[in-house]
């Protein structure tokens, strides 16, 4: 059977097994665990180093850059102040000049302009403009706005309003917002004009682009009035950083991994995470923001990380060297080995060779075995058979002999009525001996639909002969319905009579003996065999080959293993157990075989 071939698996000889062993051995040296451990915690904390620098010289170098910037601001902020504080002095001044309160009055401004222009040399604003009192323009710097009409510019309304200087910031037409101090020029309490100076705050807008990477002034209801992002002027803050293009998908995952050293981003500026820092500036609720990216802090971050990458990389380089050397030496030892283990697999595959050509010869001698055990149990059932046939073979002689003296007396008819009988015998006869004759034959691997119910009606029918020499009660309980199982009938009947057997030989000392045999079909189908003899002693070793508690000379110990093989071939398995009132038990799970079992067949 399949499952005895491993028996016959020996291991190599001793001799063969010395230069196996020394491999072995040189393969663990040549890559030790505690080696691999070692490499793998040196990179391990390699990672952590590199990790914990990134993130201490990030969190510093920003707090360095954001410490600066604020520095920046402030300087900043005093320049602003100081732009608009001596631009704010100049209407006041010019307001209570008399040669442009006379030139008002008198309105000749031949040399108006050129005064506005060498105030404007003096002082350094932007632009000067005087404006009578309809608001048109009489003079300027500029000479090419003379005559244009500014009465609808806020400016020159609320200078005339308020009778003080008047800060107005205008957006333009291009974007740019016009700052501008005006302030009503009176004449005997009256309105005579107005002198209306720009103050030059854009030009802070090219200072600022040296302060961070996007700087902008916000007024004070958070509105974009200088910026070095032309975009953004006139724009709120939060509409102005929400106005770039989203990215896609690669430029999310480049803007990732280049910022893997910031910290939590205050902002993001055309999809660039920043530093954000802010100043206040006093004047009108003004704020100064900067945005500061960080590309100075991850070069320098970086840079410091290379070097403890590079110097992880020399170190893990001479771990490795020192390894290759060691390799090197190893090396010498192995092609030393190399010829000992190429013979000894040449050896070895002879050795499998031979094995596979017993464990063949094995199984033919299995097979025969089994074939013997059951012409055993054969010549076993030929005396009962022999006591069987003689029975009939005396009636048929008896009847012959009175058919013959029926004719002599002219009485056909009852003669027909013995020969009759003497033809059932005959029939009798030729269905033992046909029974005896399918049993003799060797099993093959031809599984078929078979009833379990049929192979234990016949597997009885040929135990009948030895049944009747045995006082023996025999009980059976069968479903009413076919239990289909897929297998051979002639081996499964070779198992059924060898538990038969089995149950005759634990019960030939017993008083009363008895043997229950129950078929069940459930999830799979179930015989039962159970006699009331002495039990069983060893469990374990059952269902061994050649394990036998009979007397020498009525067993060879191959029955129960050559029904446990039987039954695995089945896809079954054969059980053995006590019974808890005394006898053995013995059980066959077989697969049923339902409706779908035969359409997947």
């Amino acid at each position: 059977m399949a499952e005895d071939t491993t028996d016959t698996d020996t291991t190599a000889p001793a001799a063969e097994d010395a230069p196996a062993g020394r491999g072995r051995a040189f393969l663990a040296i040549r890559s030790p665990w505690w080696i691999r451990l070692i490499i793998l915690a040196f990179i391990a904390g390699a990672v952590a180093v590199v990790w914990t620098t990134n993130a201490l010289l990030t969190d510093r170098f920003t707090e360095t850059t954001r410490n600066r910037a604020d520095v920046r601001l402030a300087l900043f902020t005093g320049n602003v102040m100081s732009e608009l504080q001596r631009n704010s002095v100049v209407p006041l001044l010019l307001a209570r000049d008399p040669a442009l309160i006379s030139s008002l009055n008198s309105g000749d401004y031949s040399a108006t302009s050129q005064r506005l222009i060498s105030a404007q040399s003096e002082i350094g604003a932007a632009t000067i403009m005087l404006l009578d009192a309809s608001g048109r323009i009489v003079a300027a710097t500029d000479r090419t706005q003379l005559s244009s009409s500014l009465a609808q510019r806020p400016a020159f309304i609320e200078a005339v309003r308020s009778k003080d200087t008047v800060f107005t910031a205008t957006e333009g037409k291009t974007g740019a917002y016009d700052f501008t101090y005006s302030r009503a020029v009176l004449s005997d309490n009256k309105l005579a004009g107005v002198i209306i100076v720009g103050a030059e705050l854009s030009k802070f807008e090219r200072v600022l682009s040296g302060i961070a990477d996007a700087v902008a002034i916000l007024d004070s209801e958070g509105r974009v009035i200088l910026s070095t992002e032309p975009r953004w002027r006139g724009k709120m803050l939060t509409e102005a950083l929400s106005a770039a293009p989203a990215p896609t998908a690669l430029e999310r995952a480049l803007q990732a991994t280049s910022d893997w050293t910031a910290r939590s981003p205050d902002a993001y500026v055309g999809g660039e995470a920043v530093i954000r820092n802010e100043a206040r500036i006093p004047f009108r609720g003004w704020r100064l923001v900067s945005f500061t990216t960080y590309a100075s802090i991850r070069d320098k971050v970086n840079a410091v990380l290379a070097l403890e990458i590079m110097g992880f990389a020399v170190l893990l380089a001479l771990i490795f060297y020192l390894l290759s050397r060691r390799a090197r030496r190893q090396s010498a030892v192995f092609r030393k080995e190399s010829a000992e283990l190429r013979q000894l697999n040449i050896r070895l595959q002879r050795e499998i060779a031979e094995r596979e050509k017993v464990q063949k010869d094995l199984a033919v001698a299995e097979q025969t075995l089994a074939q013997s055990s059951k012409l055993a149990a054969l010549g076993e059932m030929s005396a009962a058979v022999s006591h069987e046939l003689n029975q009939p073979l005396a009636a048929m002689k008896t009847y012959l002999a009175g058919a013959r003296l029926l004719l002599q007396r002219r009485r056909p008819e009852e003669a027909l009525s013995s020969f009759q009988r003497i033809d059932d015998l005959i029939e009798r006869m030729g269905a033992i001996t046909r029974q005896l004759k399918s049993y003799a034959r060797k099993g093959g691997e031809a599984f078929e639909p078979i009833d379990f119910r049929a192979c234990l009606s016949s597997a009885l029918s040929m135990m009948e002969p030895t049944l009747r020499t045995r006082s023996v009660r025999i009980s059976r309980t069968l479903p009413k319905v076919p239990v289909m199982v897929q297998a051979d009938r002639v081996r499964l009947e070779q198992v059924i009579i060898n538990l038969l057997r089995n149950a005759l030989d634990a019960t030939k000392e017993v008083n009363d003996p008895t043997i229950d045999i129950l078929l069940s079909a459930g999830e799979t189908a179930m015989l039962t065999v159970r006699d009331n003899g002495h039990g069983i002693t060893d469990l374990d070793n059952l269902f061994e080959p050649f394990y036998t508690t009979k007397k020498p000379g009525e067993g060879v110990g191959l029955g129960l293993a050559i029904s446990s093989g039987i039954v695995k071939d089945f896809g079954g398995r054969l059980t053995a157990r006590n019974a808890p009132d005394g006898g053995a038990v013995f059980e066959v799970q077989l697969p049923i075989l339902n409706a779908r079992s035969q359409a997947a067949e």
